[in-house]
């Protein structure tokens, strides 16, 4: 996987890519209107953050590269990059149960806090994306 030198891109399949592990100082890019909505992302080697129209959205530590982002009704999918394990953190429905599959292995079910977030944690190295599903049981 590559990393987003845009910062932030949509993709042609209605995915939001976003996110570059390798820089040194903080990056953001502000203002990047997606289907009628406003984005934001602030990204570097210590920390991915993605914000839709001021509200959280999508959280890493260490920063990640994101491919193909989406969020339905029934799931949040996304392929993940870095170059080290991380832990991201997504919003989701508050005080909800979701089942998490990371290349299509399930690796069980988590309930979101109150604020709604829930958080991961993967196994990730260079140059090999985690495919990641979050589905609503």
């Amino acid at each position: 996987m590559t990393v987003i030198k845009e910062l932030l891109k949509a993709n042609e399949d209605g995915g939001l890519s976003f996110g570059d592990y390798t820089l040194e100082n903080k990056t953001k890019l502000d203002g990047f209107e997606f289907q009628g909505d406003l984005y934001k992302v602030k990204t570097f080697k210590e920390i991915t953050k993605l914000e839709k129209n001021g509200m959280f959205v999508y959280e890493s530590v260490p920063g990640t590269a994101v491919e193909d982002f989406k969020v339905t009704e029934e799931a949040i999918t996304f392929r993940v990059s870095a170059q080290s394990d991380a832990q991201f953190t997504v919003e989701l429905e508050e005080d909800s149960e979701y089942t998490v599959y990371m290349d299509d292995v399930n690796v069980g079910r988590m309930k979101t806090n109150l604020s709604g977030k829930l958080s991961v944690s993967a196994e990730l190295s260079e140059g090999k994306a985690v495919s990641i599903k979050i589905e609503r049981v």
